[in-house]
């Protein structure tokens, strides 16, 4: 409940200031990282990665709320880029409709891959998961066939590092994935981010700020 009442406080504050910048004429970029609302895989306890399960009807209607969420923030027409995995396509669409904007996909967006465990119970891949080596973290991978940290990685900034960012952008994508999002935007170099993981739930906005007279970055706040 404490930790709740935080989160929408910070939103509150944050919200308040933003818009005594813009009346003094100072501007910024604002990166919203939405990540998809309740899908099939979550209630039928299987393994996400790849495995392209959709929104529950919950997860619809948490989407269309992400979306009513955003446009009270005043991310309307925000460029709009997802994972095109279809629990995170359809979150990004239920937004797109609600800020009156379009999606473009990219598989670059996607969750880590599980390999052979995708969409089977998770309990099948907790008994078969691959110890990581402390000495080498970013070339592990938890199960045959899945990618490495470096390899989910580097695609996720690769892909950023391409993107041109318009005042107001939107990335929808997934839990594990978000934190990587939220990296890239610090600057973190690939190589410092065998430790790094951030609590993202699912069906939450994070928003991170660029200001245009230091370029100075900001996680303005996590989980709204």
């Amino acid at each position: 409940m404490a930790n709740t009442f935080i989160t929408k406080l910070n939103v509150v504050v944050w919200a308040g200031l933003l818009n005594y910048l813009f009346l003094i004429g100072y501007f910024m970029k604002e990166l919203y990282v939405v990540t998809h609302a309740e899908s099939r895989h979550h209630v039928d306890n299987l393994v996400g990665g790849w495995y392209n399960s959709e929104l529950t009807e919950q997860g619809l209607k948490d989407a269309e709320a992400l979306g009513h969420r955003l446009q009270q923030w005043g991310a309307q027409k925000a460029d709009i880029y997802s994972s095109d995995l279809k629990r995170a396509a359809q979150t990004a669409e239920r937004i797109a409709a609600a800020i009156n904007s379009t999606v473009v996909l990219s598989p670059q967006l996607r969750e880590m891959s599980y390999g052979v465990a995708e969409g089977r119970p998770q309990q099948w891949l907790d008994e078969r998961i691959v110890p990581v080596a402390e000495n080498n973290r970013l070339d592990h991978a938890v199960i045959e066939g899945g990618e490495t940290k470096r390899a989910f990685v580097s695609r996720i900034f690769n892909f950023l590092d391409n993107l041109t960012l318009a005042d107001k952008t939107i990335i929808s994508t997934h839990a594990y994935a978000a934190t990587f999002v939220i990296a890239w935007w610090i600057k973190m170099p690939l190589e410092s981010v065998g430790y790094v993981n951030f609590n993202i739930k699912s069906a939450k906005v994070s928003k991170l700020i660029e200001d245009d007279l230091f370029k100075n970055r900001t996680v303005a706040f996590l989980n709204g």
